[in-house]
C-alpha cells in the first residue's frame, strides 16, 4: 500500500470518527433537551398548598425526605433528577416555603435554590404577658419562646429601648406582621423596634407630651381602658376617668389591675378581700399607675387616651342591663347609686364572684 493510500486513509478514519463524535454529542444533547422537558412536566404530588419548614444547617437528603412525608412528592428520583439538573445539592437553604398545589418540580428546584421563602403571618394580640407572648411567637418562629424571652427579660436589652423589665410589654404593637420563619431572634427585636416607632409617630408623641406621660405610661393605662370595654366609642370617657383621677391624685381603683394582681381574670365581682392584695397592680392599694401594662392594648385603645374626651367623670360603673356599657357618674353620690343598681342586678343573676 502507498504512503499516500495509507494517509487518504487515515484522513478518512479521521474524518468518520469525527463525525461520530459529534453525533454522539448530538444525541446526548436531544437526550438531555428531551430529559429536560420531561422533568420540567413532573409535578409535585399535592393536591393542595403545603408550607415546609426547613432548619439552619438542614441537609440535601433531608429536604427530600421533607418533601416525601409532606406528600409533595411520591420518590425521590424525578426531583433528585431536576435538582442534578439545577445543581440544587450545593445551594440548600434554610427557612419556610410554600409548594403550591401540583407544582413543577422545576418551579420547586428554583425556588428553594434561590432561598424565595414565603413569609408568615403572626397576629399580636391582647397578651397579658411576655411569658406567653413569647410561648406563642416561640411555636411560630425557628427560634425558641425561651430565646425571645431571655432577651426581653434582659435589663440592658429593655434599656436600650427606654423601657424596663416591668414595662416591657409595651414594647409590643397589637398588629398583624408578615416575617421570615427563620428570622433571628436578634432581628425579630429589630423589627419590632421598627414597628413601635413607626407607631408612636411625631403625632402620637405630641399627644403624649400634652398629658406629661410617656408611651410607655399611656399604653399602661390604655391597657385598663382595654380590660374595661370592647365598646370603642366608650374608651375615651373610660379613659378620661382615669386621666382626672391622676390629675387630681386620686388612687385609680382599676378593678382589672385588681384582677391582674389576684391572677383571676374571671372575677366578676371584686370584693374589699381582693381590694387589700399587697401587690404593686393593686391600683385599690397602691397609688398612681401600675408597673407596667396589664396587657397589650390595642391602638383604639391608646388613641383613646391620647385622644380623651374632656370631662368631668371621676367614675363610672358597668350598667345593670349587662350591656357592655357604662354609667359615668362626676361625685361619689352618684357614683354609689349606679353601682348600687349594678350589684343588684348581680345578686339577682346570683353572680357573687
Amino acid at each position: 500500500m502507498t504512503k499516500h493510500t495509507k494517509k487518504k486513509k487515515k484522513k478518512g478514519n479521521a474524518s468518520r470518527n469525527f463525525k461520530i463524535f459529534c453525533y454522539c454529542n448530538i444525541a446526548l444533547i436531544v437526550i438531555a433537551i428531551i430529559s429536560g422537558i420531561i422533568l420540567r412536566r413532573e409535578r409535585c404530588q399535592n393536591s393542595e398548598e403545603v408550607r415546609l419548614f426547613l432548619p439552619e444547617g438542614i441537609s440535601y437528603d433531608a429536604v427530600i425526605d421533607t418533601l416525601i412525608n409532606r406528600k409533595c412528592i411520591s420518590s425521590r428520583e424525578g426531583f433528585d433528577a431536576m435538582s442534578r439538573l439545577r445543581r440544587y445539592k450545593k445551594h440548600v437553604k434554610s427557612g419556610s416555603y410554600i409548594v403550591d398545589a401540583e407544582m413543577p418540580y422545576y418551579d420547586l428546584v428554583n425556588k428553594l435554590r434561590a432561598g424565595r421563602q414565603d413569609p408568615i403571618k403572626i397576629t399580636i394580640g391582647s397578651f397579658r404577658s411576655l411569658d406567653g407572648l413569647c410561648s406563642k411567637l416561640g411555636e411560630r418562629f425557628e427560634f425558641s419562646g425561651k430565646e425571645l424571652y431571655a432577651m426581653v427579660r434582659n435589663d440592658s436589652v429593655c434599656k436600650s429601648y427606654g423601657l424596663d423589665r416591668q414595662n416591657m410589654l409595651a414594647f409590643f404593637v397589637q398588629n398583624t406582621y408578615e416575617i421570615y420563619w427563620n428570622i433571628s431572634v436578634e432581628r425579630f427585636m429589630e423589627r419590632m423596634y421598627r414597628e413601635y416607632n413607626h407607631f408612636w409617630n411625631a403625632s402620637r408623641l405630641d399627644k403624649c407630651a400634652a398629658l406629661n406621660l410617656s408611651p410607655a405610661e399611656v399604653t399602661t393605662l390604655a391597657a385598663i381602658v382595654e380590660e374595661e370595654t370592647n365598646n370603642d366609642k366608650e374608651k375615651p370617657l373610660i379613659a378620661s376617668v382615669y386621666l382626672n383621677r391622676i390629675r387630681k391624685r386620686m388612687p385609680l381603683q382599676a378593678d382589672p389591675t385588681v384582677r391582674y394582681a389576684v391572677g383571676d381574670f374571671s372575677l366578676r365581682r371584686i370584693l374589699k378581700k381582693h381590694t387589700e392584695v399587697n401587690n404593686p397592680y393593686n391600683t385599690y392599694r397602691f397609688a398612681g399607675l401600675p408597673p407596667g401594662p396589664i396587657c397589650i392594648p390595642s391602638a383604639e385603645s391608646i388613641d383613646a387616651v391620647l385622644e380623651n374626651r374632656h370631662t368631668d367623670y371621676l367614675y363610672f360603673c358597668a350598667k345593670e342591663d349587662f350591656s357592655g356599657s357604662h354609667n359615668f357618674a362626676s361625685n361619689l353620690t352618684e357614683h354609689q347609686r349606679n353601682a348600687e343598681k349594678f350589684h343588684k342586678a348581680l345578686n339577682n343573676r346570683k353572680i357573687y364572684k
